[in-house]
């Protein structure tokens, strides 16, 4: 009973009633909620604007111990993309499985339930299914998208927490080189200087090993998703972990120069940096003047010191769960809302369709799936300290080179956890509360799976304003988006086309193309050599164009 009370009043009623939830179900599904034998719990951890730089994708430069850890014991996806690289549509995108012309979240500025339909989320289904749901940190993001409330209490048994300091992300607490304190982009910072003496990714790593303390003894199966704010810009991170990475280690990107051959439209102008108190002071020129080479070092030094604070956030939460002794019960899944590009085509931001802002980490730990069971007293994720234990290469676990998206991960969880999978989506599903624009990639996490497939495709989309780079190319809210740019990546290929978009009702026209790419990944896996209008890939071209049409 000790562990009950320790959640609060407000868990204890919620577990009560934890089928009911917020939709009122039929009263005789509360037998649900009692826990089957062997259910798993879920530990769902979400990292903010994080690319595929992580030691266990092969990064040289970035040291990401305690994930690379959980990485060796679990299923990696190499090529895992987001449906749209902007935070809110990505995130709703994946916990409701559906593609954001589905959501018709674009921006930050309206909530799915009464812009679009009354879908049921990840978090919301398992609830149903006799979950205890807890949020912490940024899952949902967070303001209107989520009603202001994180979609509680749909999808949550009790209120979501966010760290009290994140009310401080743009406050001017960075120390420039005049001794005053700014609001900048590069901004290590000492924390016992900071508000509250603390950072958001801290507190909201000390909430959720609260909550694995709490949750262990009851019966109930738990979801527990941990939001982290890190890599988000602005960049601010213990100073200390500037010491990973001397700055005459850090190379500017290879592709630092905008391309030749990319369309006006595709181009992001990354305003979000350029109203940053130590961006404003370079005078950078709008739309493609360039950052000095210095500072394209200091951004990526203290975005790769970022990863690696938020790396130590992750190490501490997993720790705690092999504490508790939970790692033989879990089901740890690690992703990312979308990536950033660093310098790569001139660009320092999300905002676009290439593989740096759409691609993510994406892996699952399955106890005696992906990894044998521990043993009794068996530690599968001891705490790594980047600054004292010794870090050497750790293997990177069942790669997996098939392409795969965010709004996979709802299903592919259920029949993990033999739970009844949402259906397919019908082609118009704006008044089906249920169903998945996903497929399941829970195949892929056997030891047999098979590691390739020529056949997959990832879709992905961003809108633009216009077809030149304007003020508000990056973050046009929907009133605004006259160009859509859908675009598709298959194994050998990324297709791009940026067709006419009418925002009042929400409609693409496929026919008035206003611009197109096309990038051959074997000889061009950095996206800068654009074929679109080659004689020579006509032929892909077509085949391409009628499959994203399709």
């Amino acid at each position: 009973m000790s562990r009950k009370s320790g959640l609060g009043a407000a868990l204890v009623a919620a577990l009560l009633t934890c089928c009911a939830g917020s939709r009122q179900l039929d009263p005789s599904a509360a037998k649900d909620c009692v826990r089957k034998e062997g259910k798993m719990n879920v530990l769902f951890i979400v990292a903010d604007d994080l690319r595929t730089s992580l030691g266990c994708y092969s990064d040289p430069i970035v040291k990401s111990p305690n994930i690379d850890q959980l990485a060796s014991k679990s299923v990696v996806f190499k090529n895992a993309f987001a449906q749209q690289a902007l935070c809110g549509p990505s995130r709703t995108s994946f916990l409701t499985s559906r593609r954001p012309d589905t959501t018709r979240l674009y921006d930050h500025n309206s909530y799915w339930r009464a812009h679009a339909g009354n879908y049921t989320t990840l978090p919301q289904y398992l609830k149903m299914h006799g979950y205890i749901t807890l949020s912490v940190g940024k899952v949902f993001h967070p303001g209107i998208v989520s009603n202001h409330t994180d979609d509680y209490p749909y999808s949550w048994s009790v209120p979501p927490f966010h760290p009290s300091t994140q009310k401080y992300k743009n406050a001017k607490v960075c120390k420039g080189p005049d001794g005053k304190k700014h609001a900048n982009l590069v901004c290590p910072v000492d924390v016992e200087e900071m508000p509250e003496r603390t950072l958001p990714d801290i507190q909201s790593t000390k909430e959720a090993i609260r909550l694995l303390k709490n949750v262990k003894g009851l019966e109930s199966p738990f979801f527990l998703a941990v939001g982290y704010h890190k890599p988000h810009i602005p960049l601010k991170y213990p100073k200390e972990f500037l010491k990973l990475y001397p700055r005459d280690k850090i190379p500017l990107a290879p592709d630092h120069k905008v391309p030749l051959k990319l369309p006006p439209v595709a181009y992001n102008p990354w305003t979000d940096l350029r109203i940053r108190d130590d961006v404003k002071a370079l005078n950078i020129s709008f739309p493609y003047g360039p950052i000095p080479d210095d500072f394209q070092v200091l951004i990526r030094q203290s975005y790769f010191a970022a990863v690696s604070y938020m790396d130590t956030q992750v190490g501490r939460l997993l720790n705690a769960l092999d504490e508790q002794e939970l790692a033989n019960n879990t089901i740890v899944v690690f992703t990312a809302d979308h990536g950033w590009a660093l310098g790569e085509h001139g660009e320092w931001a999300k905002y676009s369709n290439f593989d740096v802002a759409t691609r993510v980490p994406l892996m699952f730990y399955v106890p005696g799936m992906t990894e044998a069971f521990p043993r009794l007293g068996q530690r599968m994720f001891p705490f790594i300290n980047p600054f004292t234990d010794k870090v050497g290469h750790m293997p990177t676990g069942s790669m997996r080179n098939v392409n795969v998206e965010l709004v996979d991960l709802f299903p592919t969880l259920c029949q993990v956890l033999g739970l009844p999978c949402p259906p397919v989506c019908p082609a118009s599903s704006f008044h089906v509360d249920l169903c998945t624009e996903g497929k399941s990639m829970a195949n892929y996490l056997s030891s047999s799976a098979m590691t390739w497939n020529h056949e997959s495709i990832a879709f992905s989309q961003y809108p633009r304003p216009a077809d030149t780079p304007q003020p508000n190319s990056d973050l046009p809210r929907l009133k605004d988006i006259r160009v859509m740019g859908y675009s598709i990546r298959s194994v050998d290929y990324r297709y791009t086309e940026w067709v006419s978009y009418n925002a009042s009702t929400f409609s693409a026209n496929l026919s008035d193309i206003h611009a197109g790419e096309l990038y051959f990944q074997k000889t061009d896996p950095g996206e800068d050599n654009n074929l679109y209008n080659s004689v020579e890939f006509a032929g892909v071209k077509q085949k391409l164009s009628t499959l994203l049409k399709t």
